[in-house]
């Protein structure tokens, strides 16, 4: 899908965008429709366009259709596809396209989420843990495999959610299935020890101090022994995923161990390492749950701190703001809204034909625009 150097306007089609962490998609295209809504390269002023962009408006959507080619976490950052118009009919071939992503997992805690913007609900040993040690299990997660989502997350069977089964003391009617994925490739690219006066330029990431509230951790507990008694029925030549190898070995490990005082042992260790891989990925893959399954493979656990996209289809992240790449810097959106907030008109009609009299953020646009 190469770039289109005249397009057509108003502009139906596609570009990227360099989302920041910290941020909704759905948020960034509220603002991003904003601006979109009062420029003259996106909205069609003739007669027979006009009605049709009024209904859109009466719905909620405003004159100018927009959707996102697969979705990211608000800790994610990098590529966020955007479609316009009837651009927007091409989005499902990226949501099923490859992707490409750069992740950094911290050593010794599992998170809720697999991720830390999760509570923290369990502490494992990581000492001794090696950048050798990483580099030999990402074997085992290279080609296809299997996965499942956080247990802690709202998992169903039949419409029902795990914990009303818990709840009610009801066992599940058959094991989880696990979600097929394929990692085309991934490797370990940076190992990174701890800040210190020795080490200044190591990493700073933390574990969450939040922690699950007891309510929630005893039905998790519950969740988890129905998985487990699931899994007992499970076809021998079915494979196990690795998060339920874990809750086996994890229950295991409770019946012969204080898991109060080895929390506060673990705790009072120091930072561990962190770990930055890099990976190629089918549509569907959970990221987090490849570097919580890589914590697990080490005998430790392990969250994502970091997650970000660097290419999605055609599209590629280049630098990390965007710049170099196929996306539009977030930065000059962020410039848009600002000077849209301090009253700077948007571009006169006569900027469909004239470059000299577009915004800033019309001009990166239209560099990076794509047709189908």
């Amino acid at each position: 899908m190469p770039k289109v150097i005249n397009p057509s306007i108003p502009l139906n089609g596609l570009f990227a965008v360099a989302k920041p962490s910290g941020i909704t998609c759905m948020s960034m295209l509220n603002k991003i429709r904003s601006l979109l809504c009062e420029s003259p390269l996106f909205v069609d002023p003739s007669p027979d366009k006009t009605i049709k962009q009024k209904r859109r408006k009466q719905k909620g959507g405003g004159p100018v259709k927009i959707g996102q080619g697969g979705t990211l976490d608000p800790l994610a950052d990098g590529v966020l596809v955007i479609g316009i118009g009837k651009g927007t009919k091409s989005l499902g071939e990226f949501i099923n396209s490859t992707k490409e992503y750069r992740s950094t997992g911290i050593l010794g805690c599992e998170t809720d989420s697999y991720d830390s913007d999760g509570a923290r609900v369990r502490l494992a040993p990581w000492t001794h843990v090696t950048r050798s040690d990483v580099e030999k299990v990402l074997a085992q997660f290279r080609g296809p495999i299997k996965q499942m989502p956080p247990v802690y997350s709202a998992l169903k069977m039949d419409g029902k959610p795990l914990y009303e089964y818990a709840r009610e003391g009801k066992p599940l009617p058959r094991p989880i299935v696990a979600r097929d994925a394929h990692v085309y490739d991934l490797e370990l690219v940076d190992w990174r020890e701890a800040y210190s006066e020795e080490n200044p330029t190591g990493h700073k990431y933390i574990w969450p101090t939040k922690e699950l509230l007891e309510e929630d951790r005893e039905q998790a507990e519950k969740v988890k022994s129905l998985l487990i008694q699931a899994d007992a029925a499970r076809p021998t030549e079915d494979p196990v995923p690795p998060t339920t190898t874990h809750l086996i070995a994890e229950a295991q490990y409770k019946a012969t161990n204080d898991p109060t005082k080895t929390a506060e042992t673990l705790a009072s260790s120091g930072t561990p390492p962190a770990f930055v891989i890099k990976m190629t990925v089918s549509s569907g893959t959970y990221v987090r749950s490849i570097v919580h399954d890589i914590g697990l493979a080490l005998g430790s656990a392990a969250h994502v701190v970091t997650l970000k996209r660097t290419k999605q289809g055609d599209f590629s992240l280049g630098d990390d703001d965007g710049s170099g790449g196929d996306c539009v810097p977030w930065h000059v959106f962020e410039k848009a809204f600002q000077d849209h907030d301090n009253g700077v008109l948007a571009s006169p009609v006569e900027a469909r034909a004239d470059e000299s009299l577009r915004a800033e953020w019309e001009k990166e646009i239209f560099f990076r625009w794509h047709e189908k």
